[in-house]
């Protein structure tokens, strides 16, 4: 699907990194990240490897889970794990509060950063009109699904973080569909963040055990179906990722985050233009810069690999 020089293991930690900051943000995804900078195949196909040798061992096929453990990419799935862990325990807390303090310009540059992955991400497809209509159906469907959004939960029981976990990791994976948006959807994000923040391991363990749940069986399916129609999959992943475009849009909120200290619930869906002229230069300065660097980091891959 793309001819990206794999990169070594400084490069993995970093896009790791970018990956765990993604997914910290509600709107914004990890597979996002991953598919822009040519990993995304790769990181699949290690969560498929990683979810057959869970089967075997639950079946209690030991010789068949040791043989998938030697083959495991562990040179590329270790530091991409220590990338996305680090980011996630280090800038959780930052993020938030930026999202918090900034609402506005921090989703100028998400929406920058999303709107330039869609462009780079087109350029692997081989359009069809249906491929078109694909994108298309699946956009204006994302769009119209993310006006949906529940009150928060400070104190969720295990249950509800265990299904929290199944279905945000699922969306995590996806370019376009943000675990921590549907997080925020179902009212789970800020105890999701406390989890983290407080190093709540009792409740960490529900949301992990979750996640790794969700991703054993869904990156099975995308496996799948990457291998049997990749340029169909991937104009539908570029629709998602227009759709995630709603979330984004800087005015009136953000991306929607306020305190976990508060039961308020404010809207990330909403769409409308800032009251001010004033306020609409920082978060589309931003969403140009965004973008730009995203553009430009591109044109820069793929030089070096024509090269």
């Amino acid at each position: 699907m793309n001819s990206r020089p794999k990169p070594g293991i400084i490069g993995t930690v970093v896009r790791g990194a970018c990956m765990g900051a993604a997914d910290v943000v509600p709107g914004v995804s990890g597979g996002t990240i991953a598919l822009l900078t040519g990993i995304y195949e790769r990181f699949i196909t290690a969560a498929h490897a990683g979810a057959q040798i869970v089967g075997r061992l639950v079946r209690g096929d030991l010789r068949g889970a040791l043989v998938g453990i030697r083959s495991f990419p562990w040179s590329f799935v270790v530091p991409l794990l220590a990338g996305m862990l680090a980011a996630v325990v280090l800038l959780a807390e930052l993020i938030k509060d930026a999202l918090v303090d900034h609402p506005e310009p921090m989703a100028g540059i998400f929406f920058g950063l999303v709107a330039a992955s869609a462009l780079v991400v087109r350029r692997d497809v081989a359009w069809t009109v249906g491929r078109l209509a694909t994108t298309l159906v699946t956009g204006a469907a994302l769009f119209a699904g993310l006006g949906w959004q529940g009150s928060p939960s400070l104190d969720p029981p295990p249950l509800a973080l265990f299904g929290g976990g199944l279905v945000a990791v699922c969306a995590m994976v996806l370019p376009g569909i943000s675990g921590s948006f549907l997080l925020l959807m179902l009212g789970l994000y800020a105890a999701a963040i406390e989890v983290v923040d407080e190093r709540l391991f009792s409740d960490a363990v529900f949301l992990a055990g979750g996640a790794v749940v969700g991703l054993t069986c869904f990156s099975s399916l995308l496996v799948r179906l990457l291998g049997r129609w990749p340029d169909d999959v991937m104009a539908a992943m570029i629709g998602l990722l227009l759709g995630s475009l709603r979330v984004l849009w800087p005015w009136p909120h953000g991306v929607g985050v306020v305190s976990r200290h508060t039961e308020e619930s404010v809207s990330g869906t909403g769409l409308d233009w800032p009251k001010a002229a004033i306020d609409l230069v920082a978060p589309t300065l931003l969403a140009v810069i965004a973008a730009t660097a995203v553009l430009g980091a591109e044109r820069m891959m793929r030089s070096s690999t024509e090269a």
